[in-house]
């Protein structure tokens, strides 16, 4: 017997700006400048918040907090795309996810302070409140899309984790149930190189996150994290295929955490200064 390849797969990377912040427009999603201008409003929004938190708790008026600091690309990016109808299920580390949705920055606030009424969504929105445990609400989105898809709707579950957060049980669970039963769900990893203090490289062998996907039998994509025009264009791709009844998709954001962990972390203990300096000037 001959041996032979029965199966093989290639990750796509999606890039449309270059570091110096020229656009490839061949590659440009159909936005309107207005709704360019808005985004950029919401990356000046998410920063400006994140800067306010950090100094609110470092006054003592808020609890421990998860900046989003080099992140706000892909937070802003995915969530313009989302329809008011889907549904997103978030973890620690997603303000800016809240923030484009447009959740009152009040309640956000008051959730940071230790105000659980601050994750009290209102009617008006699905989203759903943050997930401290790593992994779980890959599991409770898979759920929604379950339901979604029973009910014959149009609404995508999107999901929001870090690199971290594929190594527990509970991405794996939800990936293998999305591939099998063919969900609308999005599974967007902000990959920041660190989950704590471990590196990606030892995190999982794996070449890229992206190529997880594939083990579940649904298409994984790359895309640069820092680059808001690729992110939304990755997408808003995986909304129109989930709504078609095509499944699931897999995002990688390739992005950098570029302060602490959260308030209770100092990084540099353990991360060389050389790397941080290197994806601040890239953010």
């Amino acid at each position: 017997m001959a041996e032979r390849i029965i199966e093989s797969f290639q990750v796509k990377r999606i890039e449309i700006l270059d570091e110096k912040g020229n656009v490839d427009e061949s590659l440009m999603p159909s936005l309107s400048d207005a709704d360019i201008q808005r985004i950029y409003e919401l990356l000046i929004l998410s920063r400006t918040f994140d800067q306010r938190a950090l100094q609110l708790q470092r006054e003592g008026r808020l609890g421990t907090y998860a900046p989003i600091l080099g992140q706000e690309a892909c937070q802003a990016g995915s969530a313009f795309a989302l329809e008011k109808s889907d549904w997103i299920f978030p973890s620690y580390r997603e303000s800016g996810v809240y923030i484009t949705v447009g959740y009152p920055l009040h309640m956000l606030f008051q959730y940071w302070e230790g105000d659980e009424r601050g994750l009290k969504t209102p009617d008006t929105l699905n989203i759903l409140p943050i997930s401290i445990p790593v992994g779980t609400q890959v599991l409770h989105a898979v759920g929604a899309a379950m339901a979604a898809k029973y009910r014959k709707d149009k609404a995508v579950a999107v999901t929001y984790f870090g690199d971290g957060g594929t190594s527990t049980g509970d991405f794996h669970e939800g990936l293998n149930m999305a591939g099998v039963f063919k969900l609308p769900v999005i599974f967007i990893c902000q990959n920041n190189q660190w989950a704590i203090s471990m590196p990606r490289e030892k995190q999982t062998a794996s070449k890229t996150i992206a190529q997880k996907a594939f083990s579940y039998g649904f298409e994984g994509l790359q895309v640069d994290g820092n680059d808001i025009f690729a992110v939304y264009k990755a997408t808003e791709y995986a909304l129109h295929k989930a709504r078609q009844g095509n499944g699931p998709t897999l995002i990688e954001c390739i992005t950098y955490r570029i302060y602490d962990h959260t308030t209770a972390d100092d990084a540099s203990r353990y991360r060389p200064k050389q790397e941080v300096d290197a994806w601040k000037a890239r953010d």
